[in-house]
């Protein structure tokens, strides 16, 4: 399992977690793709929001490695930000390649991006 380093381990202040520590042996959670409902609490909301800033700023829009990035976390943005950038796809691989999705996180996410990240 690749470890992301510089890659902040939880949003500050919180018990919100953006990585693991280490690998499962049983193999890594699965991602799926979670529903986000507009009555979410707004810790949670922060949390992804801090997440996908996270990942623009250690990634870009250049594909990733999964590695020791937190399959939970992951899974609230699948399919929207975050989308697979291989085929086949395995959500249970820790080395699954991912790429974020611009053009979708900056409608999601506004507070992310600043006009220099244009």
């Amino acid at each position: 399992m690749l470890k992301h380093r510089g890659f902040p381990g939880r949003l500050p202040g919180t018990d919100f977690q953006f990585t693991i520590r280490r690998a499962n042996p049983k193999g890594a959670t699965p991602l799926i793709a979670r529903e986000r409902y507009a009555d979410r609490r707004a810790p949670d909301r922060r949390a992804d929001a801090a997440f996908v800033r996270a990942i623009w700023d250690c990634f870009g829009d250049a594909p990733f490695e999964r590695g020791n990035l937190d399959g939970g976390r992951l899974s609230w943005l699948l399919g929207r930000e975050v989308k697979p950038a291989e085929e086949p796809f395995d959500p249970r691989s820790y080395a699954a390649l991912l790429v974020l999705d611009l053009d979708v996180a900056r409608v999601s996410f506004p507070e992310v991006f600043g006009e220099d990240d244009r």
